[in-house]
């Protein structure tokens, strides 16, 4: 079964429906999983998506900020949304999506991680503690999970970590801003481990080389500029360290018409490798 997942975050869905409608049109994913939707479950614009050919819709929603959602061409049924670190924020949604011939279904979880505030103290910032505690629990409860060898599961969304020195515009000038402190890279690694997930992003482009999936908004011109960073990440089980053929980041969605900060991430897998 070869299946075309994307994840992005939107940064409003209700605002950049049109621009959702874009990259379906164009890229035509299976699987679409959104971070940052910022509106509730009842606000969520499902007609326009439904139209969009995305028949099964799970939503995560919250009024204002965060929120998650996981659109599907194929059947897919909620696992199960957890609150990492109890503060009842919309993060994260679990999906269970049926591979044909194969015993074991597809799991896709799609988080969206606390971003950290701008002071890297957890002393000094809550937003801070909260990332790196949400990080923590995240790990945690991925190392509890049984059977590891033969789960199948894909880990997609806005990590807001950018972990290696090419994930970032400047590593020295970034080692003391939020995204890419050493605490925070180390947490991640520690998530990473915690269920041997495999960085699909890197397995097609090579560490040495830059790989960025947002610029700010503050430059004049993101693409003159660059100074990008590695935000979102595609990430699976080692049972399917095979699966991932092909992997692209859209940059040109970062051109479009009152786009997001974040550009989408598309990958195809074939679940029959």
């Amino acid at each position: 079964m070869k299946l075309k997942l994307a994840t992005w975050n939107i940064n409003s869905v209700r605002l950049r429906i049109g621009l959702v409608a874009k990259f379906v049109e164009t890229f035509a994913p299976d699987v679409l999983c959104l971070q940052e939707i910022k509106c509730t479950d009842g606000d969520f614009p499902e007609k326009k998506l439904r139209a969009m050919g995305f028949t099964h819709l799970e939503v995560k929603g919250q009024k204002g900020y965060h929120g998650v959602a996981t659109l599907a061409r194929v059947p897919m049924e909620r696992v199960e949304t957890r609150d990492f670190n109890g503060t009842s924020e919309a993060r994260h949604l679990a999906v269970r999506i049926e591979t044909r011939g194969r015993k074991a279904p597809l799991v896709v979880h799609n988080f969206y991680v606390p971003s950290g505030g701008d002071e890297p103290d957890p002393e000094v910032n809550p937003k801070f503690r909260q990332k790196l505690d949400y990080l923590a629990a995240m790990s945690k409860w991925f190392a509890a999970h049984d059977n590891k060898p033969a789960n199948r599961m894909v880990l997609v969304g806005d990590l807001n970590v950018a972990p290696l020195e090419t994930d970032v515009w400047s590593h020295k000038q970034l080692l003391n801003v939020v995204s890419h402190t050493p605490v925070e890279v180390d947490h991640l690694a520690r998530l990473q481990a915690a269920h041997g997930w495999v960085d699909v992003m890197r397995q097609h482009v090579p560490p040495e080389e830059r790989l960025y999936t947002w610029w700010s908004y503050r430059a004049r011109d993101w693409r003159a500029s660059n100074r990008g960073r590695r935000l979102d990440h595609v990430w699976v089980t080692p049972a399917l360290e095979r699966a991932a053929v092909t992997m692209q980041v859209v940059d040109e969605a970062r051109d479009w018409e009152k786009p997001s900060d974040h550009v989408p991430v598309l990958t195809e897998f074939d679940f029959g490798r």
